[in-house]
């Protein structure tokens, strides 16, 4: 779902920047939910850029892939359009379920997996080795969607006119979502502050030098929890040091490739 959702990271796509004056186009259309609780499971992208270009105008969704909706929530608005466009088919347009999904929508597999991973540290369970095996699978989505173009909001007609603006996560926010909980509920386990050392400068290596300044942020706000959550100066230092498997194998930093 990441390879095809966004393309290579050296693609164009995605590249363009929103018109100075997008927000300043009328709104002439509101589409509201009216229904029970519902999440937005996928959009149909291409369905909705050509709803917007027969109208003449621009539709901005203002909810995401994987928001719950509730009863008068706004979905989607419309600017600039010459006239309505049905409101039966933007809805077709917007697939709708009980439960996320992982159709177009990679939080949702990190999510379920930091959730793995924050229930095995809960005082409980108590399992910090079941932690760090999430935390494998969450570094390899993370490599994947740090090597592709993560800006691709903006859509286009066949003329190159703006039609459709989507909210996507940034590199940013998956991290957060990635790292903050578990960094929070295994600040006092050495062996996940290992593991966390070790994704992050393991993401850093690898990954494109655009990616490094939310890395090294994440870096920077590792070592202030191991600084806070050891007294023991000994405990500090074995708590930062990098290892894959927690308490297995420590080495030094990881080399950029």
């Amino acid at each position: 779902m990441i390879e095809a959702t966004y393309p290579e990271a050296d693609s164009k796509a995605g590249a363009a920047s929103l018109p100075d004056d997008f927000h300043q186009l009328p709104v002439t259309q509101t589409l509201i939910h009216r229904a029970h609780p519902d999440v937005i499971q996928a959009l149909n992208t291409l369905a909705l850029v050509g709803l917007a270009k027969k109208s003449g105008g621009i539709i901005e969704m203002l909810t995401a892939v994987g928001d719950t909706v509730v009863e008068l929530t706004p979905l989607l608005r419309v600017l600039g359009a010459r006239q309505p466009i049905d409101e039966r088919a933007l809805t077709r347009a917007i697939e709708m379920g009980e439960e996320r999904t992982f159709d177009q929508d990679p939080k949702y597999a990190i999510r379920l997996l930091v959730d793995i991973a924050i229930k095995a540290l809960s005082p409980a369970i108590n399992d910090p080795t079941t932690a760090v095996q999430a935390l494998d699978q969450i570094e390899d989505l993370l490599l994947r969607l740090g090597s592709r173009c993560l800006e691709i909001g903006e859509f286009r007609d066949s003329e190159g006119q703006l039609r459709l603006v989507v909210p996507y996560p940034s590199w940013e926010d998956f991290l957060r979502l990635a790292f903050d909980e578990i960094r929070y509920c295994g600040s006092h386990s050495v062996q996940v502050m290992r593991r966390m050392m070790a994704l992050v400068n393991d993401l850093i290596s690898r990954l494109p030098e655009n990616r490094d300044p939310a890395l090294l942020h994440w870096e920077e706000r590792l070592q202030t929890t191991i600084a806070r959550s050891f007294d023991d100066v000994e405990e500090k230092q074995e708590a930062s040091v990098e290892d894959r498997q927690g308490l297995g194998v420590p080495r030094k930093h990881a080399a950029k490739v």
